[in-house]
């Protein structure tokens, strides 16, 4: 969804839609939209400042790190992105940011595309590990087993040459 900040004059816009995953671009491997997304925001415009607050819901299929089963995995975020017209962004408008501005990002046009702040803050807030349970037993390293689902037959006897000499210390 675009948002047009020249569309009429005003200060505040609220928006409450459901994007469909499709529409989010997410280019997380690990990571898969199961369903459409929630979002619930206040877009505020100021002078050149704008400000995007509000929440994010989302349902996500997650590889479990340790298996790489799909984990179900819901998130619910609050969040604020602020936007600063590009002519007021830098010092010098090319090289040095103005210290004010450290947190925000350069508005390009004057529009803001509601999809692609949400596919941001997805990807910032999405767990970095994730677990299928607690005492997953991860794939066998020799032949790929999920260990969970079958016990294999492999054995870990197997020494790197370059570390069989520490094996005589004791």
């Amino acid at each position: 969804m675009i948002i047009d900040l020249n569309a009429a004059d005003w200060r505040s816009k609220s928006v409450d839609i459901e994007l469909a995953a499709d529409s989010i671009e997410l280019e997380a491997e690990h990571a898969r939209l199961t369903g459409p997304v929630q979002l619930n925001c206040v877009v505020s415009r100021s002078g050149f400042q704008t400000s995007v607050a509000g929440k994010i819901g989302a349902n996500f299929d997650i590889e479990c790190c340790r298996c790489l089963q799909p984990v179900s995995v819901s998130l619910l975020l609050d969040f604020e992105v602020e936007f600063v017209d590009k002519e007021h962004f830098g010092v010098d408008g090319e090289h040095e940011i103005d210290p004010a501005n450290l947190s925000a990002d350069a508005l390009e046009s004057d529009q803001i595309d509601l999809n692609e702040v949400v596919r941001e803050q997805l990807l910032l807030n999405l767990p970095e590990r994730v677990y299928c349970r607690e005492d997953c037993k991860g794939l066998c390293e020799i032949c790929g087993a999920n260990r969970n689902l079958k016990d294999c037959s492999c054995t870990d006897d197997a020494i790197d040459p370059r570390w069989s000499a520490l094996k005589n210390l004791k």
